[in-house]
């Protein structure tokens, strides 16, 4: 976590071969604000970041050098979906066993 915002916004975009202007026209701004970003000249707003973290598929907080897993976010939904997935499962369960103690008292 020693990179900074610039520089990590800069090396996203040559490690996808994307040049500066195609970058710039995809996240909706110009070339010339791109380059200030990614040289630190200026500082972009929350909905730049969101777009970056979006373009690149990386997280906020890999993109602003405050974690080094650029997937923290797909980790904590796969994560999530994982737990979830169970829950559902024992949801299931429960409906099933209830369904069958409740037949085995319309029975008596």
């Amino acid at each position: 976590m020693d990179r900074s915002f610039p520089e990590i916004l800069s090396a996203l975009r040559r490690e996808r071969n994307i040049s500066q202007r195609t970058a710039a026209k995809d996240l909706g701004i110009s070339q010339a604000l791109l380059s200030h970003y990614e040289n630190g000249a200026r500082e972009p707003g929350l909905g730049f970041v969101c777009r970056a973290c979006d373009y690149y598929g990386v997280s906020a907080d890999y993109l602003l050098g405050r974690s080094d897993r650029p997937d923290a976010v797909r980790s904590a939904v796969k994560t999530a979906v994982g737990y979830l997935d169970k829950l559902r499962a024992v949801i299931d369960e429960a409906r099933a066993s209830l369904g069958e103690n409740e037949a085995k008292e319309a029975d008596r």
